[in-house]
């Protein structure tokens, strides 16, 4: 098995493993989807450089160099292919070695891949004020957020990565141009805004230096006309994903829970629609944007084909980042499956569905505490029908969105009370809605999970159970462990033990540091 990042083996741009490379090239051979988004492969006789599925000639193996990150590519002097599209892949950066460097480079990472998670900016005399795609005082804003000085920030991300955060920022933000240029019919000025360019100038300046080409020839080579009138009709964005993948199973899980007017499943389809909602303090744009999306998954791709409203098309790169989170589609079913497969042979395909909001999902993990999957969705659609707001969609499946953390941070014991909600409950999903609505408490998948997980547990109403599940589904961390789950103690044949949720602690240090997962295949087991 292809281990592409084992440990910071770059040197500058490629890497200097020759066994891994031959492994590499075995996999570019095949095509291998299982290793997309592990590593580019940069042809020196074209000046491309292409992930391992690329359909197009495999080129011969003195011409290949291979790089874990576009952005070394790039750095190396190589523009993306127009084929099989870089900026397609899923995310891919895995350390075997856990040293304080190496996470705090992951960190970084995350945090240059969602900017939309940065806190507001500092009035430190010594931090530049933060200007959209002003490189530089992202780059201070982001040692802050770190807690670094942005000299050792950049010492150890060039020593572990091969580039400077810089030209890491950079590479992320033309290809996210790059995919809404291709899939979308976004104004150019529309899309340089939203990948982070302070201005057109200087993203026609930065796309024509790393491409060799300027944005609107791209387009002319790569965008589908649209089918005017029809939902969606500003184009359609493909997201990849690494396979085994069972749809199936994830869609199952959302469509048990959905609420009517929130949420469609359509399971025969393989599609997963959507409103949603994102916060003006998510934004950048300095006002709320809601919209609607829809998800249908092409199998036979390894992609979901996303739609949405435009509406969205401001916030695109931030709803492609949410979706991809909902839907798990970064997951690295190898790295999973080798710890988990012995103890879960049958779930090697299955996901932590994750939640496009997170107060949502929160405000969901209160009501379903101790009661069915079926009468929490009860609850909540009533909590919908009384408190969500009306919006128009192409599809009267879809008419509401879920109530806002300052709607509900006001709701009073009455209203929720004559919803079948009992007062602890009442109390719990107020004090959340009031932590989150005035920013005391965020829930997303950049969020410290310690911290959020002792935030939340310090609520009233909120034990170990639903800060544990909120940590699996929102905060994306794939070790969270909900010990006290009646239903986990189900399928681990505890129940009996004097104390089962210590029983299943002890179990679950073999499915370390996939535990998430391995909740998810236990709930599975007992379908």
């Amino acid at each position: 098995m292809i281990q592409p990042m084992t440990s910071p083996t770059t040197t500058g741009t490629a890497t200097t493993d020759t066994a891994s490379d031959e492994g590499r090239y075995l996999a570019v051979l095949a095509r291998d989807a299982r290793f997309d988004g592990h590593f580019f492969t940069g042809v020196t006789s074209t000046g491309i450089y292409c992930r391992p599925v690329c359909a197009v000639r495999t080129p011969r193996r003195e011409n290949c160099r291979f790089f874990v990150l576009a952005a070394q590519a790039e750095n190396a002097g190589f523009r993306p292919c127009l084929r099989c599209r870089p900026e397609l892949a899923p995310q891919a950066l895995v350390w075997s070695v856990q040293d304080a460097s190496s996470i705090l480079v992951q960190q970084a990472v995350r945090l240059l891949d969602a900017p939309d998670l940065w806190p507001a900016p500092s009035t430190h005399k010594t931090t530049p004020p933060a200007t959209p795609g002003d490189s530089s005082a992202t780059v201070a804003r982001l040692a802050e957020r770190l807690g670094v000085s942005d000299r050792h920030l950049r010492r150890i991300f060039e020593a572990a990565l091969g580039v400077s955060p810089l030209q890491y920022l950079q590479t992320r933000r033309l290809l996210t141009a790059k995919q809404l240029l291709t899939d979308t019919t976004m104004p150019v000025t529309q899309v340089a805004l939203a990948s982070g360019f302070a201005s057109v100038r200087r993203f026609n300046a930065a796309f024509a230096g790393h491409y060799g080409l300027n944005p609107t020839q791209l387009r002319r080579s790569g965008a589908a006309p649209a089918k005017t009138g029809a939902p969606g009709a500003g184009g359609t964005l493909r997201l990849a994903w690494r396979p085994p993948f069972d749809v199936a199973a994830l869609l199952a899980f959302f469509e048990r829970r959905q609420f009517h007017g929130v949420e469609w499943v359509l399971p025969h389809e393989a599609t997963l629609r959507r409103t949603v909602r994102l916060p003006a303090s998510t934004t950048g744009l300095g006002q709320e944007t809601t919209g609607w999306f829809s998800a249908r998954f092409d199998v036979a791709r390894h992609q979901v084909l996303l739609q949405t409203s435009d509406s969205l098309y401001p916030v695109l790169p931030l709803v492609i980042r949410r979706v991809r989170a909902m839907l798990d589609l970064d997951a690295d079913p190898a790295a999973i499956n080798a710890v988990l497969h012995p103890h879960f042979p049958d779930g090697d395909g299955l996901r932590v569905p994750g939640a496009f909001d997170g107060f949502e999902l929160a405000v969901r993990a209160v009501l379903g505490q101790q009661i069915t999957v079926a009468a929490a969705r009860t609850l909540g659609q009533r909590l919908v029908e009384r408190l969500g707001e009306p919006i128009e969609t192409p599809w009267p499946e879809l008419s509401r969105l879920f109530p806002t953390a300052a709607t509900l941070a006001v709701a009073d014991g009455d209203t929720l009370g004559q919803l079948g909600i009992v007062r602890q409950r009442q109390a719990a999903i107020v004090a959340l809605a009031r932590a989150v609505d005035s920013g005391a408490l965020a829930l997303h998948a950049g969020a410290d999970v310690a911290s959020t997980t002792a935030a939340l547990c310090a609520l009233p109403g909120i034990g170990d159970w639903t800060a544990q599940y909120i940590a699996m589904r929102v905060l994306r961390w794939p070790d969270a462990f909900p010990a006290g789950d009646v239903a986990l103690h189900k399928a681990l044949g505890v129940l009996a033990e004097k104390s089962p949720a210590r029983a299943a602690t002890a179990a679950s240090e073999a499915w370390r540091p996939w535990r998430s997962y391995a909740v998810l295949r236990a709930w599975a087991g007992l379908s």
